[in-house]
């Protein structure tokens, strides 16, 4: 029974999600609203970390299964991907060697910027 309230606390944050996303005119996904919005609710007390931590870590165990699908669907669709493959590949590794380095260049002033 603890899971299913936990669950349906997830879940309600989700529908919020969904709702503002229907209210808010910006391109942002409903499930970053509705993570954003559990998360302001965990800093702010309103939900305690009790609350949802039993079926988060359940749901982060079994994360690798919701891959299951578009894997399968690359591996169907392989014809039609293989033409753009390098340019893809190129897009992924310059953006994150890009961020990799802003997040470096940041940390480092971070750490700086605490040791003065």
């Amino acid at each position: 029974m603890k899971y299913i309230a936990e669950l349906a606390v997830i879940l309600g944050f989700t529908l919020l999600g969904e709702l503002v996303r229907l209210a808010v005119p910006l391109p942002v996904p409903a499930g970053i609203y509705g993570l954003l919005l559990l998360f302001l609710s965990l800093l702010l007390g309103i939900v305690k970390l009790g609350q949802v931590s039993h079926t988060g870590h359940y749901l982060l165990e079994v994360m690798i299964v919701m891959f299951i699908a578009p894997g399968v669907g690359i591996v169907k669709n392989w014809g039609l991907l293989s033409t753009v493959l390098l340019p893809y590949c190129a897009i992924v590794l310059i953006s994150t060697v890009a961020v990799m380095a802003v997040t470096g260049l940041v940390a480092q002033r971070l750490m700086k910027k605490g040791e003065k």
